[in-house]
């Protein structure tokens, strides 16, 4: 198991941005870190699995969709110190654009509500800027490929 609060080294994370139409699926975390927010799925990538798999599996614990996981939209580190200027979390995440293919989607993992967001409804789910700039970029790239 990663130690994911005061860790030895950075914690590889994964995300997917799934476009459905005009829709972005995003999720509230039941959990530290971001506990009660909304933000975009995803997990720990777990020993012995490709980013692509660990995306496609985070996606399908998180909300039951399976996706089809296009390129990497951005890579960025979330770092957490506690009062005494030590990392209390410290992420390495790739996200990724992802199309939809299969599933209703729903909350499980830790995740405890989901919704499916126009590009215009972003900032009414309180996103971390960093979250919301790649979900925008998604949308983005969702345009391009029509």
């Amino acid at each position: 198991m990663v130690q994911r609060e005061y860790p030895e080294r950075p914690v590889v994370g994964v995300g997917g941005v799934v476009i459905h139409g005009d829709r972005a699926l995003v999720v509230r975390r039941g959990n530290p870190p971001l506990q009660g927010e909304w933000s975009i799925p995803g997990g720990m990538l777990e020993v012995g699995e490709t980013v692509v798999e660990g995306v496609r599996r985070e996606l399908a614990e998180e909300t039951g969709v399976e996706a089809i996981v296009h390129g990497v939209i951005e890579v960025f580190e979330k770092i957490e110190f506690d009062g005494a200027g030590k990392a209390v979390y410290h992420y390495v995440v790739l996200d990724h654009y992802c199309e939809t293919t299969h599933g209703e989607a729903r909350a499980g993992g830790d995740v405890t509500e989901i919704a499916w967001v126009a590009e215009a409804e972003l900032e009414k789910y309180a996103l971390t800027p960093s979250a919301a700039q790649v979900i925008r970029k998604a949308f983005q790239i969702a345009r391009e490929r029509k």
